[in-house]
């Protein structure tokens, strides 16, 4: 306490009092954050801190019923899953073995293309690879995630096929681990180092009844394909969850001004009457009934009527007016915020490239493709290198492709790329110019530039060697069509100027 606390305590406590209770609110105020502070505005937000498995498991089954209701009536979010369906799979894969051996990465790359077919990669032989990748995209979105199972049946090409199943699927009730000291959380069993070790599977009838007790499989059998955001967290959570409820708002207005504007275009007309009248001659008795009341139940009005009225009748229109033009900015900014939290732009999750100019759309296209990338390299990497690697395996225990070496030197033998399907150019004009100068200047290669195209390098020079090697036998200067040069026969033939003197 300073001497000036003390001199207000003596002669006038009171004072001092407000002294202290001044410093201490203005210490509070300058160390503490607005966003950790209860006051006014905050007072109803509570938030408390609690591990990822922990948090989600209350609400992820709740949270993926409603995305999957959405999935199935809006198409705001449809707009949002095949977006990312298109890009981030689009029409698949090509796989390009890297052995070191070319004959036998076309031996490879054929074998794979026959076992891409959905007779021998799936076990119900109900869709090809690219139709379980696209799925995968999707379910992923949606449910959070997928699991694949590894299954060695006959009747394919190889033993090896894939079991596509729903993540509800893991027995979460199941606590009793495979393995003495490993722990059960969620139907998924975990060592001391929370590696999963095994999953638990529910075993369904095809209506989705329960018939037997959870089946283990080992993790080196099983693909769980999801996104890990927190280090605490073990299972998925669906992608949209924190979209569905502006989804569900959106979904609301728009089923409410669909309403009113049904309403705005009813016309409704009301008789205003004078008494009725008891009797008597003219046109009063037009509209009579037996007893004595004019009746208008049952009259409609059509386009073009003529009709008569009964004497003293007047008639009150009511119009209603409709608000559907103030719907369009609504919708289109819940729109644009669905889309940025999934790291997607307007245009890409609506279709709507009426406000997009070129420089826009290249803008817009290259932020998107980070998030399509993102998405492309957990795919690639957890389900579709995988899948792979086991093919190749099973394809090699099973004698249709002879390695010597292969247990020797496995990590050789199993290296490959994958080439994307190339997305269509927005202004194929200045998009193979840009390409042209950026291949001039050393900013992209050869192969980068075919990559992108979806193709790969050495396949696009053998295409061309072999295009004029066959023009070349029937005469055309393909050269001189391509690259706007004639050869040196075709520069001799022509016809030269004499010079005069």
């Amino acid at each position: 306490m300073s001497f000036l606390d003390s001199f207000y305590s003596v002669f006038n406590p009171k004072k001092a009092y407000e002294r202290q209770v001044y410093r201490k609110f203005l210490d509070e105020a300058s160390r503490n954050y607005d966003a950790g502070g209860y006051g006014r505005i905050n007072a109803r937000w509570r938030s408390i801190n609690e591990s990822g498995e922990f948090t989600d498991r209350w609400q992820r089954d709740t949270i993926r019923a409603r995305a999957r209701d959405l999935e199935r009536n809006s198409d705001m979010a449809q707009g949002v899953i095949s977006a990312f369906k298109r890009n981030v799979v689009g029409r698949g894969f090509t796989l390009q073995a890297k052995t070191g051996d070319p004959d036998l990465n076309r031996e490879i790359d054929a074998l794979w293309k026959i076992w891409c077919r959905r007779r021998n990669c799936d076990v119900t032989a109900t869709q090809n690879f690219n139709q379980i990748c696209r799925m995968a995209v999707g379910r992923k979105k949606v449910d959070g995630g997928m699991i694949i199972l590894k299954r060695y049946t006959t009747g394919g090409i190889l033993p090896f096929k894939m079991q596509c199943l729903e993540v509800d699927e893991l027995a979460k009730e199941q606590m009793t681990p495979q393995k003495k000291g490993n722990r059960v959380v969620g139907g998924i069993e975990y060592n001391e180092y929370n590696r999963a070790v095994g999953y638990w599977v529910q075993q369904y009838s095809l209506d989705g009844m329960t018939v037997d007790a959870p089946v283990y499989f080992a993790a080196k059998d099983v693909i769980f394909y999801f996104s890990k955001s927190r280090p605490s967290q073990v299972r998925e959570m669906s992608d949209m969850a924190h979209s569905i409820t502006r989804i569900r708002d959106a979904n609301e207005f728009i089923n409410a001004v669909s309403i009113k504007e049904r309403i705005a275009a009813c016309l409704a007309v009301f008789i205003k009457r004078t008494p009725p009248l008891s009797g008597g001659l003219g046109r009063s008795n037009a509209m009579m009934t037996p007893d004595g009341k004019v009746d208008y139940a049952g009259k409609t009005l059509s386009p073009g009527m003529i009709t008569e009225m009964a004497a003293g009748d007047e008639i009150q229109v009511v119009n209603p007016q409709g608000s559907g033009a103030d719907a369009g900015g609504f919708l289109k900014t819940q729109q644009r915020l669905v889309g940025t939290g999934q790291g997607l732009s307007y245009e890409a999750t609506s279709r709507d490239m009426s406000d997009s100019n070129y420089s826009s759309a290249r803008q817009s296209a290259a932020e998107d493709g980070l998030t399509y990338d993102e998405e492309r390299e957990l795919l690639i990497e957890c389900v579709m290198d995988e899948v792979y690697e086991t093919f190749l395996i099973s394809a090699v225990l099973s004698g249709l492709v002879e390695i010597k070496d292969f247990w020797t030197d496995k990590e050789k033998y199993m290296a490959h790329v994958w080439v994307a399907s190339p997305k269509p150019w927005i202004d194929p004009v200045k998009e193979s110019t840009a390409n042209k100068t950026a291949l001039q200047s050393g900013q992209k290669t050869f192969q980068q530039i075919c990559a992108e195209s979806g193709r790969g390098w050495k396949d696009v020079i053998d295409d061309m060697a072999e295009a004029q090697k066959y023009a070349e036998e029937k005469g055309i200067d393909l050269g001189g069509i391509v690259y706007g040069k004639g050869t040196s026969s075709q520069q001799a033939a022509k016809p030269t100027t004499a010079k005069t003197g």
